[in-house]
C-alpha cells in the first residue's frame, strides 16, 4: 500500500489496579498531580517578595484544583463534562497555562534559582510513586505532562455519547468530534514541547531519576497517541460523510498506521509490570491493529473498482488480510 511503513527502565513499578475507570473513548493514562512544597523559604533572598507570593499562590491554587479535579478526569461519565466540585478540566489547564510563564521565569538563560526548590509530583494511581527532584525543569516537565493528559480528559468527554434530544440512540456530534481534534493537537503540541525544548535541559543525572510516566518513549507515544486519534475521528468523520472518496478514506486509515505504529515502537521500549502502564500498551497495540486493518480494508475496496479478475483478486486478498490482522 506505500503506507506502512532499548534498554528497558526498572521504574515501572506496581501500580494498584483501578476499580471502576468510568465511560472511555480515549485512554488517559493515570494523572501526575503536583503537592504543596514550600517557595517562599528557598527563593525568598532571591526574588521580589511579590513574585514569590504570586508563584507560591499559583502552585498552591493548582495543587487543590488538580487533587479535586483528577479522580473525575480520570473516571468520567457522562453528566460531569460541565461543572463540578467548583472546578473543570478547562478551569485546570487555564491555571497550569497562567503559571507555566512565571515557572520559565526561574529557568531562564540558565538562572541560578534552577535547582532552589524541591518540587514534588505523585501518580493518583499509586500514592507510594512520588518523585521529588530540585530542578525547575522537571517542574515545567510535570507541568507539559499535566497539560496534555487534561487535554486528553477533555477530549475524551466530548467523546462521550449524548443523549439525543428526538428520543434516539445517544450519539457524538459532528462538532464535538471537531473540537475533540483541536484538543487532540494541542496535546500534541504540550508534549512535543517537552521532548524538543525541556527533556534536553535537564541533566542527563537528574533524567534518570524521572518516573517512568515522563520517560522521553512515554512522551513520544503519546504524542503519537493524540494524532492518531485526531485522525481516527476524521476517519469517522469520513466515513459519515457520503462526499468522502475512498482513496480519502485509505489515505486517513494509512495515517492512522504511522502514529500507531510510531507510537506502539516507542511504548515498547519501556518495561511496565502492570496497572495503567500494561494496559496503556496495549491499547495501543489493539489501536495499531485496527488502524492496519482498516488500512487494509480500504485499499482492498478501491482495487476492487477495476475491472480486471486481477483487480478483484487482489481486492480479494486485501479484504482477507484486514480480517487477518483484526
Amino acid at each position: 500500500m506505500g503506507c506502512l511503513v532499548s534498554t528497558p527502565r526498572d521504574a515501572g513499578g506496581n501500580r494498584k489496579r483501578p476499580g471502576s475507570v468510568g465511560e472511555l473513548a480515549v485512554f488517559v493514562p493515570g494523572l501526575r498531580i503536583p503537592r504543596s512544597v514550600d517557595v517562599s523559604q528557598p527563593l525568598g533572598d532571591n526574588l521580589p517578595k511579590s513574585l514569590v507570593e504570586r508563584l507560591s499562590s499559583m502552585r498552591t491554587r493548582i495543587v487543590v484544583m488538580a487533587a479535586q479535579e483528577a479522580p473525575i478526569a480520570i473516571k468520567p461519565r457522562r453528566k460531569t463534562a460541565t461543572q463540578h466540585g467548583g472546578s473543570t478540566l478547562a478551569d485546570l489547564l487555564q491555571a497550569l497555562e497562567d503559571y507555566l510563564p512565571v515557572l520559565l521565569g526561574l529557568v531562564k538563560h540558565g538562572s541560578e534559582l534552577t535547582d532552589k526548590v524541591e518540587f514534588v509530583w505523585t501518580n493518583q494511581e499509586d500514592d507510594a510513586e512520588e518523585t521529588s527532584i530540585a530542578n525547575a525543569w522537571y517542574e515545567v516537565l510535570s507541568v507539559l505532562h499535566l497539560m496534555a493528559m487534561l487535554c486528553f480528559s477533555e477530549a475524551n468527554l466530548l467523546l462521550l455519547p449524548k443523549a439525543a434530544i428526538d428520543g434516539h440512540q445517544p450519539r457524538v456530534l459532528e462538532e464535538s468530534r471537531r473540537a475533540a481534534i483541536d484538543v487532540f493537537l494541542k496535546a500534541a503540541g504540550y508534549l512535543d514541547c517537552a521532548i524538543s525544548h525541556v527533556l534536553p535541559r535537564i541533566p542527563s543525572e537528574v533524567r534518570r531519576l524521572l518516573p517512568i510516566d515522563l520517560a522521553e518513549e512515554n512522551l513520544r507515544a503519546l504524542s503519537m497517541q493524540a494524532l492518531g486519534q485526531g485522525v481516527d475521528i476524521q476517519l469517522g468523520m469520513a466515513i459519515d460523510s457520503p462526499k468522502a472518496t475512498l482513496a480519502v478514506k485509505r489515505r486517513l486509515a494509512c495515517e492512522m498506521v504511522k502514529c500507531w505504529h510510531q507510537a506502539q515502537d516507542s511504548i515498547t521500549q519501556l518495561a511496565f509490570s502492570d496497572g495503567w502502564g500494561l494496559k496503556h500498551q496495549l491499547f495501543i497495540k489493539w489501536k495499531y491493529v485496527e488502524a492496519k486493518a482498516a488500512a487494509y480494508y480500504y485499499h482492498g475496496m478501491i482495487l476492487d473498482e477495476g475491472n480486471t479478475e486481477k483487480s478483484h483478486g487482489m481486492a480479494c486478498s486485501g479484504s482477507a488480510s484486514s480480517r487477518g490482522v483484526s
